[in-house]
């Protein structure tokens, strides 16, 4: 174990049993606090911790009561790692790239630039062993942690002027989190780690000059087509995002098991009603926006090769550290598996079916 993971257990240990708050327990009963990184009521990614919630209360027929508290209402929407990891909240909801900053290998649990789509990220977490770095993961940070959402390929963003060549980058500040932010970073580019609240007051007032936030459903709900006209729907950052539910270790490790399978069961289940959710409603979101004099752009091929470019340096440099190295060999791996029969079959059919004019 590194200093870092040493330090992390270190702290973790020391607030778990100094000030680690049982959950609320009446009569066998117990009412577990989650915070999420998400403003009440955001497209898809409120929805999809909504769920999680309700599903581990209904499906332990009340004996767990989960108590949601969107970001802000009982921390900062990038306070929920350190709140449940302190014994402040139970459990949280979130993209785990916002951690990066505890540790890198986190990027692999929501998603790395130019990675894996959704069912590529599925495959490989719950049968190419991504469940079980992400277990390790957590128990660096006293944490229990499964993927329990996911938003399905993400937009490459607003801007404020097209982008032609990657010389268009320079100095622009940019609304990005997670590793794509960092290939951002190599670019020129100034980067912001907004959470989603503050992002429309942020491009509104030019404190930035454009933002990534999910696809146009969300996009659209957050009103970035009110500042900006100019749309990529493509982005090179986030094919298939996951969202994770992590839980206080020593909270999860209190449960019966039933009521860590419900927990499990729980978040599996919310990893398919939330890209389901987003597919359900993206296609139909975009066809408003462009009804509203939205322009819908692709990025150049030169600008994907410097994405591409930037991307690599910033991967193999997190390389340093051993947990990402391992994590990421065995993403890549999977990913080289799975990409070649899923090219063959459902991404030959798809050029079929639309060559013949089907869709």
């Amino acid at each position: 174990m590194d200093r870092r993971s040493f330090l992390a257990t270190a702290a973790v240990g020391g607030t778990a049993a100094a000030g680690l708050a049982a959950p609320a327990i009446a009569q066998g009963k117990r009412t577990l606090t989650l915070v999420t990184t998400w403003a009440r009521g955001f497209a898809g990614v409120h929805d999809s911790a909504q769920f999680c919630a309700d599903k581990i209360t209904e499906m332990t027929d009340g004996q767990l009561t989960v108590d949601l508290k969107a970001a802000g209402e009982l921390v900062g929407a990038l306070e929920s790692f350190d709140a449940v990891t302190s014994g402040q909240a139970d459990m949280y909801h979130a993209a785990d790239y916002y951690f990066i900053g505890q540790h890198p290998a986190y990027a692999f649990f929501t998603v790395v630039p130019f990675g894996m789509t959704a069912p590529e990220l599925r495959a490989w977490y719950y049968h190419g062993g991504g469940i079980d770095f992400h277990d390790e993961l957590g128990q660096i940070f006293g944490l229990k942690s499964f993927i329990a959402g996911n938003t399905g390929a993400q937009a490459g963003g607003w801007f404020r002027k097209r982008i032609e060549s990657a010389d268009d980058l320079t100095g622009l500040k940019f609304r990005m989190p997670g590793l794509g932010g960092s290939a951002l970073g190599e670019l020129g580019v100034s980067v912001q780690n907004l959470p989603g609240g503050e992002i429309y007051q942020a491009l509104s007032s030019g404190a930035i000059d454009g933002t990534e936030w999910i696809g146009p459903w969300a996009d659209e709900q957050a009103g970035f087509q009110e500042i900006t006209k100019i749309y990529y729907a493509s982005g090179f950052h986030e094919p298939g995002a996951a969202l994770s539910l992590a839980m206080n270790r020593d909270v999860y490790d209190s449960l019966t098991p039933s009521q860590q399978s419900v927990i499990q069961s729980a978040s599996a289940h919310a990893h398919e009603y939330t890209i389901s959710l987003f597919n359900v409603n993206n296609s139909t979101a975009l066809n408003r926006l462009v009804a509203s004099g939205v322009e819908v752009n692709v990025f150049p091929d030169s600008v994907w090769d410097a994405f591409a470019e930037a991307t690599n340096s910033v991967l193999e440099a997190n390389r340093e550290d051993p947990l990402f190295s391992a994590v990421y060999d065995s993403y890549l791996a999977s990913m080289k598996d799975t990409s070649s029969w899923f090219d063959q079959s459902t991404g030959e059919y798809a050029r079929q079916r639309a060559r013949v004019g089907i869709v």
